[in-house]
């Protein structure tokens, strides 16, 4: 029950229905559970009564599925906001820019971070990034996020396996502490 004590906020960061499609962007996924392990780890934090916060990618590319036109803009129905919950749309990589994050974590006086979501090596990496250089004791959940296969300089397809690897290992102890959602609710209790 220590970890409780810090006051970690939950930052949920993209988990929306565009990415129940295996194959957007880029042809393959992994960790298919993310968003079930999203779900567990948003319903112990409800429990607790600690803070949580929704961040959604709005795309402005009326092509994405990401756009706010599409059905693929909605949250996934694991992580559904509650009345109450604080909602952010962000347009950029970063939960940070353009959100007025940053000052909503000072006023709920938060140090500590845990974050989850969508895509590792994209907005997850860019938010955990910002959120270690500003000085928050942050946390990344690893099976709580996921990548896709990518295409690379030389054109030849990087298996999202790959890609996810070192994606966390570039932000292991630089920027984040990485633990599984095993671990993390078993300092939550």
């Amino acid at each position: 029950m220590e970890f409780i004590t810090k006051n970690p906020a939950l930052l949920l960061i993209d988990i929306q229905k565009a990415f129940l499609d295996k194959d957007y962007p880029g042809g393959k996924r992994n960790n298919l559970d993310a968003e079930l392990i999203c779900g567990k780890i948003l319903e112990r934090w409800r429990e607790l009564g600690l803070n949580v916060i929704h961040v959604r990618h709005s795309s402005t590319n009326p092509d994405s599925k990401l756009h706010k036109s599409k059905p693929g803009f909605e949250f996934n129905d694991f992580v559904k906001p509650k009345a109450g919950e604080k909602v952010l749309t962000k347009k950029v990589n970063s939960a940070f820019i353009g959100t007025g994050l940053d000052e909503i974590l000072k006023d709920l006086n938060i140090n500590t971070l845990v974050v989850v979501g969508m895509t590792t090596n994209h907005c997850i990496s860019t938010s955990v990034r910002m959120a270690g250089n500003l000085g928050y004791e942050t946390y990344l959940i690893s099976d709580s996020t996921a990548c896709y296969n990518t295409i690379g300089l030389d054109g030849k397809e990087i298996d999202c396996e790959v890609i996810y690897e070192s994606s966390m290992a570039s932000l292991k102890n630089e920027f984040a502490s990485i633990l599984k959602s095993e671990d993390l609710l078993n300092l939550v209790g």
